[in-house]
């Protein structure tokens, strides 16, 4: 039977952690994703599971541990807000140049610096165009509901150790606070030591058989042998792209303009759409799932059919990069954005049509 509850986004992703199996959760408290961990601390799943909950004393700590954490082969995660993501991009880069898989949680509030605790989506340049140093990307997947905020985890956790490199769920602060009914996953358990190392057979788990022991690191001092590295993540990050593309679309069939929306505001832009059809005028929308890898082509061939694009955003402009790439200057692309916690409406939505693309709605 399913097993249907009602809960903050936050709080999905906790249940969700434990209910996949997951071996250790590190983190530090910020507003708004603070529940993630109260929760796991009410649910005590270390009794359970046997999941390890820590609040470490700093991100910076928090990412390290995952780092250590990831080495042994083990799921681990963390999860925090903007400027705390901020202060752990050293340890993720250092994960995604280990080859080690993860899953960071970002649940966005308005920057830059401290910001507001209200919500945004200002972060997707951090997330999609690695934050960190080097040349490297993390699978980023954007929820839009709470239901997927509890699914991602599983999802993130299996492209992670699919591919052996971090993931993230990149949230928006309105997903991570609304409450929703949600549908909790079946309980999985934690592998034994022995299934690890058969899954995991490169993870620095001591000395196997025959007294080898694997050695995980980022640094490599040899320029040739740096160079052979980069070239071995660059062929994994195009069969990711290759792969696992996601996203949804609405009433793209017909449409003579098109919005492309992420996270919460795709639900607003969703409302504008239906409101605008109302009245004749043909809107449509896609939203992508996974931001990277991003749905460049689809996004290209749909701009072949319609007259004009629209990004809504809850920042000053950033997906509209990775948009106007796509479409490579074959129809005018424009941008709406609200910042400082500030969340249009489906209004608001429908002024910014008619006045990019002289539209009467």
């Amino acid at each position: 039977m399913e097993e249907v509850k009602l809960m903050k986004g936050n709080e999905a992703i906790a249940h969700a952690a434990i209910r996949y199996g997951v071996d250790g959760y590190f983190g530090y408290p910020i507003t708004p994703q603070s529940e993630v961990l109260e929760t796991l601390a009410e649910l005590k799943p270390w009794e359970t599971t046997g999941m390890t909950v820590l609040q470490a004393e700093s991100e910076v700590a928090a990412i390290n541990m995952v780092y250590g954490g990831a080495a042994t082969g083990r799921a681990v995660m963390t999860s925090s807000s903007s400027p705390g993501v901020s202060l752990k991009q050293e340890g993720i880069s250092y994960l995604a140049a280990s080859e080690l898989p993860a899953l960071i949680v970002n649940v966005m509030r308005g920057g830059p610096g401290l910001g507001t605790i209200q919500p945004s989506q200002s972060d997707y340049f951090q997330a999609t165009k690695g934050g960190g140093h080097g040349d490297y990307h993390l699978i980023v997947l954007a929820p839009a509901t709470v239901q997927e905020m509890a699914d991602f985890v599983a999802l993130g956790f299996d492209l992670a150790f699919k591919y052996r490199t971090p993931a993230m769920i990149l949230a928006d602060g309105v997903v991570g606070q609304m409450m929703e009914k949600v549908v909790l996953p079946e309980q999985r358990r934690r592998r034994t030591d022995e299934e690890l190392r058969q899954q995991c057979p490169w993870a620095a788990c001591g000395k196997d058989h025959r007294g080898h022991r694997n050695v995980v690191t980022s640094l490599e001092l040899d320029s040739a042998k740096m160079e052979v590295n980069n070239l071995r993540f660059q062929r994994t990050y195009a069969e990711i792209q290759k792969n696992e593309v996601r996203y949804q679309e609405y009433y793209t069939e017909d449409a003579e303009y098109l919005i492309v929306a992420f996270g919460s505001v795709a639900r607003i832009c969703l409302k504008a759409i239906e409101e605008a059809r109302e009245k004749g005028v043909k809107i449509g929308l896609i939203r992508p799932i996974t931001l990277w890898p991003f749905p460049t082509t689809r996004i290209a061939e749909l701009a072949k059919q319609v007259k004009g694009i629209l990004t809504v955003e809850l920042n000053a402009g950033q997906m509209i990069e990775d948009v106007r790439l796509a479409v490579e200057g074959s129809v005018p692309v424009r941008h709406f954005g609200r910042m400082g916690g500030i969340v249009p409406n489906p209004g608001e939505v429908l002024t910014a049509l008619t006045e990019h693309f002289s539209l009467t709605i």
